[in-house]
C-alpha cells in the first residue's frame, strides 16, 4: 500500500474530489482563485497545490461571507494536516451515562438551552468540532436521558455538521460511479458500479484492438471507462457514437488521463458519421487542412506574394485544391476508417430502443465478437432478443439483471438500508456470428 508521500501530486486544471465524511463532491481545481462550496461552507483550494492526493486538510476559518438562502456563509482555508486518526467521538467527551428508553423524552424543541446565535459563536471561536459538540451536549436537557443508541445518532449528527476536515481523493472510476449514482442515477441511465464492470467485462476490451460504443446519456461515463480499461500508451482506439451535438465527457475529463490516451476516443454524432460511411464527402481527395477551433471569418481580399490583392471574383475562379475541416469532420474521417476495418466488439446503452441501433451498427463488428446491449427496459431487451435469435446474427444470447442489496452491518442491528434501489437496468450479450 502507498504512503501519502508517494501518492501523485495535486496540480492546477486536475479534477478533484473532496471528501467530508461520507459526501463527495467532483470539483475542477482550475487556478488558484478557485473554490469550492460544501454546504455552507466556502473553501479556498489553493493551499491544494503541489499536495499529494489522498491527504486531510483542516478547514480554518477566514471570515464570514455574509447571509445567503443557506444561512451564514463561511470563507475557509485549507491547512495540511500530517495524519486524521480515526476518533470516537463519545470516548473523546468522557460520556457515560445514558437512560434505559426515550419515552420520557418530549421533542418540545426547548431541550438544548443554547440558542442559534450562541451556537454560531462558538463555531467562530472553536476551530474543533470536539469543543462545539461539547458544549451542546453540556446543554442539552435531555442527552444523558436517552439511550445509548440515541445518544451515538445524535452524536454523529452534530460531528457531521460541525465537522472540520476534508480529504482530497484522486478521481477513478469506481470513485466517479458511485458519486454520478448516489447524487442522481438518472443522469448515468440508473448504471451502478457492478453493472458497468458487468459491461467491460462482458465487452472483453483490453490494450489492443478497436471498439465501438454508442452512448445516448451517461454523463460521460461509459467513455471515461473503457478508455480507463484501454489504458495508457497502449494500441487501442474506441469510437464514441452519440446522438447530440456535443459529446457528454464530465466523467472522461474528470479522470486527468494523458493527451494521447484521450485522443484515441473519437467522439462522433451517429448519424453524422453513418452518412458519410455511406455517402462519403466531395472533399476526400482535397487536402487537408485542420481549422482551429474559434477561427475567425477570413478575409474577402488576400495579398499574394508580389503583394497585388485577388477580388473576391478572381478568386472564386481559381481551382480550390484545399479543403479547412472543423474537428468534428477529422473525427468523422477517422471514425469512417475504422468502420471499414470493422470492430472488435460493440456495446450500446441507449434510452431509446435499441433495435435500429443494433441493425445499423451490427455490420461493423467483426466475427465472434462480443455485443454488449444496455437498458433500463426488460422488455425492449426481450423483444430484440427474439429478434436476434430469430436472424442468427448473434449466438450465444444472455439476458440478465443485477440485484444488489446493501446492507448497514453494526453490531446488534444489522440490516438493509432502509433508502435504496435494487435494479440497476439489464444486459443483452452475445457473440457475432460470421
Amino acid at each position: 500500500m502507498t504512503s501519502i508521500e508517494e501518492q501523485p501530486k495535486i496540480k492546477l486544471g486536475d479534477y478533484i474530489v473532496i471528501q467530508r465524511q461520507k459526501y463527495t463532491k467532483l470539483q475542477k481545481f482550475g487556478n488558484l482563485d478557485a473554490t469550492a462550496t460544501l454546504g455552507k461552507e466556502l473553501l479556498e483550494l489553493k493551499g491544494l497545490l503541489d499536495q499529494p492526493y489522498g491527504a486531510t486538510f483542516r478547514m480554518c476559518p477566514k471570515e464570514e461571507l455574509g447571509k445567503s438562502h443557506r444561512g451564514r456563509q463561511r470563507l475557509h482555508a485549507l491547512e495540511l494536516c500530517n495524519e486524521l486518526e480515526m476518533r470516537n467521538i463519545r470516548e473523546v467527551l468522557g460520556i457515560s451515562q445514558s437512560g434505559d428508553d426515550n419515552r420520557n423524552i418530549k421533542d418540545d424543541g426547548d431541550s438544548q438551552a443554547l440558542k442559534s446565535e450562541d451556537i454560531e459563536q462558538l463555531r467562530d471561536e472553536c476551530k474543533e468540532s470536539t469543543k462545539i459538540i461539547e458544549k451542546i451536549v453540556e446543554n442539552s436537557k435531555t442527552f444523558h436521558s436517552k439511550t445509548e443508541y440515541s445518544q451515538e445518532k445524535y452524536l454523529k449528527k452534530k460531528e457531521k455538521k460541525y465537522f472540520e476536515f476534508v480529504q482530497i481523493r484522486q478521481p477513478t472510476i469506481r470513485l466517479i460511479t458511485e458519486m454520478y449514482y448516489r447524487q442522481d442515477a438518472e443522469k448515468v441511465m440508473g448504471i451502478r458500479v457492478d453493472t458497468l464492470s458487468q459491461m467491460i467485462s462482458y465487452s472483453g476490451v483490453s490494450a489492443f484492438g478497436n471498439y465501438l460504443l454508442y452512448d445516448s446519456g451517461s454523463n460521460g461515463l461509459l467513455p471515461a471507462a473503457f478508455l480507463n480499461s484501454i489504458g495508457a500508451d497502449t494500441e487501442a482506439t474506441m469510437v464514441h457514437m452519440h446522438p447530440g451535438n456535443i459529446p457528454q465527457k464530465q466523467a472522461l475529463l474528470a479522470l486527468n488521463l494523458p493527451d494521447e490516451q484521450t485522443n484515441r476516443c473519437i467522439s462522433v454524432n451517429i448519424y453524422s458519421v453513418l452518412r458519410e460511411f455511406y455517402q462519403g464527402t466531395e472533399e476526400t481527395n482535397s487536402e487537408i487542412v485542420v481549422a482551429e477551433p474559434s477561427t475567425k471569418k477570413q478575409k474577402l481580399n488576400e495579398v499574394e506574394d508580389n503583394g497585388s490583392e485577388t477580388t473576391k471574383e478572381e478568386r472564386q475562379s481559381e481551382p480550390a485544391t484545399k479543403t479547412t475541416l472543423q474537428k468534428w469532420q477529422i473525427e468523422n474521417r477517422r471514425a469512417v476508417n475504422l468502420m471499414h476495418n470493422k470492430f472488435d466488439s460493440l456495446v450500446i446503452a441507449s434510452k431509446e430502443h435499441p433495435a435500429n441501433l443494433v441493425k445499423e451498427l451490427l455490420p461493423f463488428v467483426k466475427p465472434s465478437r462480443p455485443v454488449v446491449i444496455f437498458s433500463l427496459c426488460k422488455e425492449v431487451l426481450m423483444e430484440l432478443y427474439v429478434e436476434l435469435k430469430t436472424s442468427s446474427k448473434v449466438t450465444n444470447l444472455h439476458l440478465t439483471s443485477n440485484w444488489l442489496r446493501m446492507y448497514q452491518i453494526l453490531p446488534n442491528r444489522t440490516h438493509p438500508e432502509v433508502n435504496m434501489n435494487a435494479n440497476s437496468g439489464y444486459l443483452l450479450t452475445g457473440y457475432t456470428l460470421g
